[in-house]
């Protein structure tokens, strides 16, 4: 059964306003969707059509309405148990924090859309558009792998329910591949996708192709363009391909650039650099390193050397503020603080929102005195550890506050990973953590300590802070012995930090 059978009103209008969308038609789609929230009153109906909303406004690149419109989504998704409306809201909302330039934000609702279309049992036509949209996602914010190990789960899918492989072609997810290898200086690596890119193409047409998306016309249009550009040959005409598309921004912006490659492919570098300059492109279609490195091709045929290398120099500059290495520290960063908010260890112990520190999920200084308290009230014991990172301030200070919280994120997982079971964890204060160990002595802390110290060496800090050295410093106590408090034990644990090992 499909997803949408089973919402409760509405069902043949969204069903016409999600084929619309799909077929590059999002401007018609927006006003159906419009209409059903004007009267529908069941909630997954609404929560579905606020969802669906938010993919069109991205499709036609109305960003100031993103923010609006993703918090209605939200807040109704919220309400709704439901994985597949999930996944697809947060991956959504991953594109609209790509279009608002918030990569801390997109990235942390690629790992939170990931995880709930993953725990979607059933197979449906819904579903397999949710992998897609994921795809996208992760292709846009550069994870081109990821990206690819999506759009094959919505291939799966789609084949499940009868779906035809070349609705999920996705060629822009190997496109945008390509040209970021281009604008490394790979060109030939950009090549060789490029040509399996135009490989793929004629299987495509040669077994008819009747149910491809319009919007992959003009990602396969570029890709032969941009391959032209580059001076090689192609099977298909670009122009043909170029034609058409859908009413996206992207298409827009493909079309715009396609032409541009096409005029340098036919010996008109002058034109094509006036046409570059008639009408600005989005940085997050193709990279705002593309128009750089478009430019430094058409200096190049015009005899320009200087320019061109000028040009190159500055789209690699742009490529490397975006490079897969960094965008991977931050996803394993965001994860790191999903796996600590969602393995909590003790649902009831860890309350509303006000005892959870929202950089890390872990639970903040003020539920570390409630939970202590408690174990005092009951004449409990535990061994208290604090540990604060070396090393910390030398992050701030040479890669910025982004990179220094990805190590508290990091920090924070690392705690989570090597604690026992029954353990507490909590930051304290800035780069101050600090573990409960109940009913642990000396020797427990101990060894407790050695397996942060471990799993601390073990991490490559210098994926997320290369040339800064990272380590942590701890310190041992005991709290509920011959009548210690919390702050007094914290403060003898404080004096007795020093590095592990």
């Amino acid at each position: 059964m499909s997803w949408l059978d089973q919402l409760a009103e509405n069902v043949e209008e969204l069903s016409r306003a999600g084929h619309l969308q799909q077929n590059g038609r999002s401007a018609e789609a927006l006003p159906i969707f419009d209409q059903v929230l004007a009267t529908a009153t069941d909630p997954t109906t609404r929560a579905y059509a606020l969802v669906q909303r938010c993919g069109v406004l991205i499709n036609l690149g109305r960003v100031a309405e993103l923010s609006a419109a993703m918090t209605a989504a939200a807040n109704a998704v919220r309400e709704i148990p439901d994985a597949f409306l999930r996944g697809q809201m947060h991956a959504f909302a991953a594109l609209g924090s790509h279009l608002q330039r918030n990569l801390d934000r997109g990235v942390t609702h690629l790992v939170q859309s990931s995880r709930a279309l993953a725990a979607v049992r059933e197979s449906d036509r819904e579903t397999a558009w949710g992998w897609h949209d994921l795809a996208m996602a992760y292709s846009y914010l550069g994870f081109h792998g990821h990206a690819l190990t999506a759009i094959e789960q919505a291939r799966q899918v789609g084949a499940a329910v009868g779906l035809a492989p070349e609705i999920f072609a996705a060629p822009g997810i190997r496109l945008r591949n390509a040209v970021s290898l281009d604008h490394q200086g790979d060109t030939d690596g950009c090549l060789r996708v490029l040509r399996d890119i135009d490989a793929e193409l004629s299987r495509y047409v040669a077994i008819g192709a009747d149910q491809m998306r319009p919007g992959s016309r003009a990602a396969y249009g570029y890709a032969l363009a941009r391959r032209a550009a580059l001076g090689e040959e192609t099977e298909a005409n670009a122009v043909e391909w170029l034609t058409g598309g859908g009413d996206s921004i992207r298409t827009h912006d493909l079309h715009h650039l396609g032409t541009v490659c096409l005029q340098i492919a036919a010996g008109k570098p002058a034109q094509a650099l006036a046409t570059l300059d008639t009408i600005p492109v989005s940085a997050e279609i193709l990279g705002a390193a593309e128009p750089a490195r478009l430019r430094s091709i058409c200096h190049a045929a015009a005899g320009d050397h200087a320019a061109a290398h000028a040009a190159d120099r500055y789209a690699f500059r742009l490529a490397c503020q975006r490079i897969d290495r960094l965008r991977d520290g931050y996803l394993d960063g965001v994860a790191a603080r999903l796996d600590a908010q969602e393995t909590q260890r003790d649902a009831g112990r860890y309350g509303d929102e006000s005892m959870t520190d929202p950089l890390t999920g872990l639970p903040n200084r003020r539920q570390l005195e409630r939970y202590v308290g408690g174990m005092l009230e009951r004449g409990e014991k535990a061994a208290i550890g604090v540990c604060d990172l070396i090393g910390f301030a030398a992050v701030n200070v040479r890669h910025g506050r982004h990179c220094g919280d990805l190590v508290l994120q990091r920090i924070a997982g690392v705690l989570n990973r090597v604690m026992r079971r029954g353990d507490f964890v909590a930051r304290f204060a800035g780069d101050e953590f600090v573990v409960v160990l109940p009913g642990a002595g000396a020797a427990q802390a101990a060894e407790v300590s050695r397996r942060i110290s471990a799993a601390t060496n073990a991490e490559n800090w210098q994926i997320l802070v290369p040339g800064t050295p990272i380590g942590l410093a701890a310190g041992w106590s005991e709290v509920g012995t011959n009548g210690r408090t919390l702050s007094a034990a914290l403060a003898a644990a404080a004096a007795n930090r020093a590095p592990t090992r």
